[in-house]
């Protein structure tokens, strides 16, 4: 069970990109135990996934809604939404979450893998949220979360590409909250850190503590600590923050 239950999630419906694994399904699933109307997409051919989470999100206590559009694809962001919201209904959330890294060092950067961490992690984030903006503006309540990242903030060698998109995401933000803060409607970013996923769990014992050894908490964080306050952040216990960035990091990054 979530550790706080906010009433006012129940029945709002929020979307949730890259709900299908990690720290975006951790999300997930703390929305669906507070009974928030989830909305999930899928890329094309990936039908049987979309199924499955729907299914599993449903049965935690949430209800759920699939639409599927791929975040490189602008115009099918763009149909896809506008689609959805003729047929269901306005979301009053939203969590852009989904992204990709393409690690590398400076010298072996490719422009083909530049451009598809910014077009995913970034453009793809603007895209959904200016898609939405029009119907979030007739609703009351609404709350946008926007999955920065640490190395957003300070950096990372070998992640120039993934940095600066995660730092973009945060520019983002602040604009569309003061742009749009008049209409009651806010917009914030998590910075997580290290959080245990598949990914952290495939690396070496050795690996994973000389990682921990820079985390004053001397422990990954887990996705469900990121939900958490996902949480806070769409329901109105929340309403009079917007445009802030808040860490989750252990310490990592003081």
């Amino acid at each position: 069970m979530s550790i706080v239950h906010y009433s006012d999630l129940e029945g709002k419906r929020v979307l949730v990109t890259g709900a299908n694994r990690g720290i975006g399904h951790a999300i997930a699933v703390s929305l669906a135990k507070q009974q928030a109307h989830l909305v999930i997409n899928y890329r094309p051919g990936k039908e049987e996934m979309a199924h499955k989470l729907k299914n599993e999100f449903e049965q935690i206590g949430g209800r759920c809604d699939t639409i599927c559009f791929d975040l490189s694809n602008g115009e099918q962001i763009k149909e896809s939404i506008t689609s959805y919201i003729k047929e269901h209904g306005a979301l009053s959330g939203l969590v852009n979450n989904a992204g990709i890294s393409k690690d590398q060092i400076v010298l072996r950067l490719k422009e083909s893998d530049i451009a598809e961490t910014l077009n995913i992690n970034l453009l793809g984030t603007m895209l959904v949220t200016s898609a939405l903006t029009r119907s979030l503006l007739k609703e009351e309540h609404v709350s946008i979360v926007h999955i920065s990242s640490i190395v957003g903030l300070m950096g990372n060698p070998s992640q120039i590409s993934y940095a600066a998109s995660k730092a973009g995401m945060i520019g983002f933000s602040k604009s569309y909250a003061k742009e749009l803060g008049s209409r009651n409607i806010r917009s914030n970013v998590i910075c997580p850190g290290f959080i245990r996923t598949d990914m952290t769990d495939k690396l070496e014992d050795g690996v994973q503590q000389s990682y921990m050894s820079d985390i004053p908490l001397k422990r990954f964080g887990e996705g469900e600590e990121i939900a958490e306050l996902v949480n806070f952040l769409l329901s109105r216990a929340s309403s009079y923050i917007t445009g802030e960035v808040i860490k989750i990091d252990g310490g990592l990054y003081i």
